[in-house]
């Protein structure tokens, strides 16, 4: 859908039109603060789309965002309390509280005064990941859709297509991935795709016949998805006039790339609401626990809402696995692909797939945006 040209003059001197998530750029390291106290976690815009989204009244999504940002402080404090017991966390909307797995009961009492629940568990954060790293040695077939560490049941997760599940080679791979530790399988009925689309008529930028989203200014460019264009490719904006160049891509392994940002284009703070929320400013990307709401943008699906439900997942798809991404419930379709991630007005990460589409519903991952700021060095532009 072509947004309308009052919109685009608008908006002119404020963003880099032409994407489905417009840029945002800060330092790194100021980039995972908290928000700021005192300031309101979400426009009026945003509070619409969580009520749309989860069905909730207006006090109710204030109070939810309230929790939210309580909950991400909670869980920096209740990690360090926590040291090397730590075994995940996530938050619980129905209770407003972050819960905190512990894999040694004696520091209870620390991660309770830090604000936290506290569920116990036999193995810790640090045994789960390396068990998942080993299945991410291994060759993934494609009847297997992805792989993380379950923090509530404190195993790994392998999730595996229903109708793939007795393949031998299917059989073969959760064989080894038992050996690894301990295992739950989840058959699903949906494949993972990534977003990208061919070219259409609408608000992208383009590489080739490619059409994505860009995800967050940095200061100098965009960050956005790297099955979207590789390293050196060149990029259009929603106008066909030359953005600038691919400077850094990885896909697959990861799913994340930067573009440099030129010829009359600038960055700005700024994530496009395409008319359903106001465009939200970025002041930061302190990451949101599991179970906090999440929305994003893109340039074909435009502005949805979701919840995040794991992190540091491996994804399958058909051109291989990508590690270490963020699964959330949010919809987005083709040329979404590199669209932004944000909770409230924190970054989290770039659109890179999921399966379903905004009619019928579906899951998405997302690459967290601040390994791509630490991968190339860049600093998140912020307001």
């Amino acid at each position: 859908m072509r947004r309308m040209t009052a919109l685009r003059t608008a908006l002119s001197a404020l963003l880099v039109v032409g994407t489905g998530a417009v840029l945002g750029t800060a330092p790194a390291a100021a980039a995972e603060d908290a928000p700021k106290a005192g300031r309101a976690p979400a426009s009026s815009g945003v509070l619409a789309a969580m009520q749309r989204d989860f069905g909730l009244t207006r006090s109710q999504a204030e109070a939810r965002l309230a929790a939210e940002k309580e909950a991400t402080a909670v869980e920096k404090r209740a990690k360090a309390a926590a040291g090397t017991d730590y075994a995940g966390s996530w938050f619980s909307p129905e209770s407003g509280r972050l819960t905190v797995a512990l894999a040694d009961p004696s520091k209870a009492a620390e991660v309770r005064a830090a604000g936290a629940t506290v569920k116990p568990v036999a193995r810790n954060a640090r045994q789960l990941e390396a068990n998942l790293r080993r299945l991410d040695s291994l060759k993934a077939p494609s009847g297997v859709s992805s792989w993380s560490v379950d923090w509530k049941t404190n195993k790994v997760v392998v999730e595996v297509q229903a109708d793939r599940q007795h393949d031998n080679d299917v059989e073969r791979f959760l064989a080894q991935a038992r050996d690894a530790g301990p295992l739950t399988v989840r058959a699903t009925d949906h494949e993972p795709t990534t977003f990208a689309a061919g070219t259409v008529g609408g608000d992208p930028y383009y590489t080739g016949n490619v059409r994505c989203s860009i995800g967050f200014s940095v200061h100098g460019g965009f960050v956005t998805a790297g099955h979207c264009g590789g390293a050196g490719q060149a990029v259009n904006g929603w106008d066909r006039s030359y953005i600038g160049n691919f400077r850094g891509s990885s896909f697959p392994g990861n799913d994340y790339a930067w573009v440099n940002v030129g010829s009359g284009w600038w960055t700005v703070p700024v994530v496009l609401g395409w008319g359903t929320v106001s465009d939200q400013l970025v002041r930061g990307s302190a990451e949101a626990p599991v179970g906090a709401s999440i929305c994003r943008s893109g340039s074909t699906s435009h502005w949805h809402c979701g919840t995040v439900l794991a992190k540091n997942e491996t994804v399958n798809y058909s051109q291989g696995a990508v590690h270490q991404m963020t699964k959330t419930s949010a919809c987005a379709e083709p040329g979404d692909s590199g669209g932004s991630f944000i909770s409230g007005d924190q970054a989290q990460g770039v659109t890179s797939g999921g399966w379903g589409n905004c009619g019928s519903g579906g899951e998405t991952w997302h690459q967290p945006v601040n390994e791509i700021l630490n991968r190339y060095g860049l600093t998140l532009h912020t307001a």
